[in-house]
């Protein structure tokens, strides 16, 4: 090492150990070595994982949850988990509802139809003490600020940390899913064999992604030791993996002027969906269900060029994603960068599929969504239910009564599925007793009283104790939230950059409402052809099993976001602006610099990593912390400048790794090419691999 290189660490360790004058806003503990992006060569591949015996993929929704299996070495069988104890009538049990129930001293009880059934006995002076959640899911989207100490209410208004909630639940799949594979097996199997994937939206940021792997840590079903074993999905991704596969015999096609699966797209849109759930039901029992190694008929009329989209309608979020077909030698082109609806990433075949598949790669654009899945109807009745009894006593009779208030919602989610465009007779709806029996209490007059107040003429009171609601009524509750969706698939439509859309796939358990595909057949006006696979509800289910057989089916992404962090740079007269200049020894220094890992819009191939090299501020030093920023311009300078923000923290433990050179190099390396961002760092004087985390969640 030079006399230069030794004076120039002694200065930036004595700059480090002083106070900026520039105000620094980060921390100036870090130097680059290496000033340039580097990508990671086809030799520097990061090493596959170990082998599995089986893929469990764990659909957790906002309204229900379920799981689904297949054994590597036969990845044709794809196994939906057994049939749930509890459900309703009219409502399909093929997934449990994602609800969860504490004891009072807040042990885990019960999930799902029994946590629900459950709690719905207790009586009334014993259920306010028990701790009820369902449709939590939407807190890791809706909270600002999410951290691992992020809390969310029970139905009876108590506190729960929210990482507690998540672990309890994944904990439950993971006994049901190991029980039912030892049955299978006839001998108790090993978690270390199962490979586990977690489905999520695509809208969700990188701090409810770690949440999610961080209750997995908590809860059992992955060690921390071995983060390869669980791979976090997006939503759209799984549902387009298994779209893909759809025999003819396997969906319902609206969009065709021929019949298809037994009716006519002429008829009421409904009518397809109810043969298609009868073809389910019988075939149910076996809950078993072949994906053969092709391509499905659809995709062998797809040609160069084609596009199409994918519109997954959860219960909690709508993600829209579009599709092009492109040739194996072109490259990826963008189809539109929407303002305010940014591109999340793109979907490549790998080589060795290309063949399969028509020689071709598919590239794709999820525009994010927004929080328009079915519960928006829940909300809507809920707000109805304020303008005829009153904001006051809603408010207080689910605190007071919550798991009356439960049962109301039970009963509404089975007339809720009943709604359909052409529904002439009215839909009853069973008001619980403690429902009746409170109100008088709380107002002093009948419920029947305050329908008649309210001037709520499509709402009528049944003798039988029910809330008769007249078809256009319950079509109003639904209004709304379809509107929203109407609205942001016309937005992505009536862009020439997306236009000829030859298939939309809807999938997702909205799309199993008539009024909903009706919608959306009526905004399209035959402008594509609307496929809907007959099991609907399972779709992103089975492709997440698919993709954890062979997660390398998503070749190339794109980021979000631009990601860097902050450093000390020579400080260059003109282009660094004054108020950055740090004097320190005769040597001019610039702080805050923004060290660009990655751009945002900038494709990754999957296993390529960014690699950057940095120098401790002491050689002495144990743990380098360095701060990540991020920020959704393309470039950025500076940390300090407009839209960038702290969102996480690289911590490089290197304890026990000695060096005696005087610049010590720690190469750090981050992979963007995944779902969640990896990385580690190398301690090139020992050639030591040393621990590194990205901490999303303290910011």
């Amino acid at each position: 090492m030079s006399e230069a290189d030794t004076t120039t660490d002694k200065i930036i360790t004595d700059a480090m150990a002083n106070p900026s004058p520039a105000k620094s806003l980060g921390d100036p503990g870090i130097t680059p070595l290496s000033p340039t992006h580097i990508q990671q060569n086809d030799t520097d591949q990061v090493q596959s994982g170990p082998s599995f015996v089986v893929v469990v993929a764990i659909d957790f929704g906002t309204t229900s949850s379920g799981y689904a299996y297949a054994f590597t070495k036969e990845p044709e069988c794809i196994h939906t988990m057994r049939r749930w104890e509890g459900g309703d009538p009219g409502v399909s049990n093929q997934k449990t509802p994602t609800t969860i129930l504490l004891t009072p001293d807040r042990k885990f009880h019960s999930f799902g139809y029994a946590a629900r059934d459950f709690y719905h006995d207790l009586d009334p002076s014993e259920s306010k003490h028990w701790l009820y959640l369902e449709k939590f899911k939407m807190k890791l989207h809706t909270t600002a600020n999410l951290s691992i100490d992020t809390d969310i209410h029970a139905a009876n208004g108590k506190r729960v940390k929210a990482l507690d909630i998540f672990a309890y639940a994944l904990a439950f799949f993971k006994e049901q899913a190991l029980k039912e594979l030892s049955d299978q097996t006839g001998s108790d199997f090993d978690n270390n064999d199962v490979r586990w994937v977690i489905t999520v939206p695509a809208i969700w940021k990188m701090p409810a992604k770690q949440f999610m792997r961080e209750a997995a840590y908590k809860s059992g079903l992955v060690p921390r030791e071995n983060p390869e074993q669980l791979i976090i999905a997006l939503e759209p991704e799984a549902a387009s993996i298994y779209c893909r596969k759809l025999r003819l015999h396997q969906m319902v096609d609206l969009g065709t002027q021929t019949t298809q699966n037994g009716f006519s797209p002429n008829d009421n849109v409904g009518s397809g969906m109810s043969q298609a759930k009868e073809l389910v039901r019988r075939n149910r029992q076996s809950r078993t269900f072949l994906v053969e190694n092709v391509i499905g008929e659809l995709w062998s009329e797809l040609e160069e060029g084609d596009r199409y989209v994918v519109m997954d309608c959860g219960g909690g979020t709508v993600d829209l994603t579009v599709h092009q077909i492109r040739l194996p030698e072109g490259h990826l082109k963008e189809l539109y960068k929407a303002s305010g609806i940014k591109p999340r990433n793109y979907l490549v075949l790998p080589p060795k599929r290309l063949r399969l598949w028509i020689k071709s790669l598919l590239q794709f654009l999820p525009f994010s969504g927004g929080p328009y899945g079915s519960i928006g109807v829940d909300y809507e009745f809920e707000k109805l239910l304020c303008k005829i009894f009153g904001q006051d006593f809603i408010d207080q009779f689910k605190v007071k009564r919550p798991a009356a208030w439960v049962d109301l919602m039970i009963a509404f989610e089975s007339r809720k599925r009943a709604a359909a465009p052409d529904r002439t007779n009215p839909l009853n709806i069973n008001l619980p007793f403690s429902f009746i029996d409170y109100y008088k209490k709380f107002r002093g007059h009948s419920v029947e009283h305050a329908l008649r107040k309210s001037n709520v003429d499509f709402v009528k009171w049944s003798s039988q104790g029910m809330l008769r609601m007249s078809p256009d009524a319950m079509n109003t509750l639904f209004k709304p939230t379809i509107d929203h969706i109407i609205q942001h698939l016309t937005e992505l439509f009536d862009k020439p950059e997306v236009s000829d859309i030859k298939f939309l796939f809807l999938v997702g358990g909205f799309a199993e409402s008539s009024l909903l595909q009706q919608a959306v057949q009526n905004m399209l006006q035959g402008r594509s052809r609307i496929i809907i696979p007959h099991d609907v509800g399972l779709t992103i289910l089975k492709g997440a099993v698919l993709f954890g057989l062979d997660p390398s089916v998503i070749k190339v992404r794109r980021s979000p976001l631009t990601y860097g962090v902050g450093v000390l740079n020579r400080f260059v007269e003109g282009k660094h602006p004054p108020e950055k200049l740090l004097v320190k020894d005769g040597t001019r220094w610039c702080t805050d610099v923004f060290d660009t890992f990655i751009s945002a819009d900038q494709s990754v191939a999957l296993g390529e990593m960014v690699k950057r090299s940095y120098t401790p501020a002491k050689p002495s030093q144990q743990v380098i912390v360095i701060h990540v920023y991020c920020s959704e311009k393309e470039s950025v300078a500076f940390i300090s400048q407009p839209g960038v923000r702290k969102c996480g923290t690289l911590r490089l433990d290197v304890s026990g790794t000695e060096s005696t050179a005087a610049r010590r190099e720690i190469q750090t390396l981050m992979q963007f090419g995944d779902t969640e961002i990896r990385a580690m760092a190398v301690d090139v004087s020992t050639g030591r691999t040393v621990k590194a985390s990205i901490d999303f969640l303290s910011h």
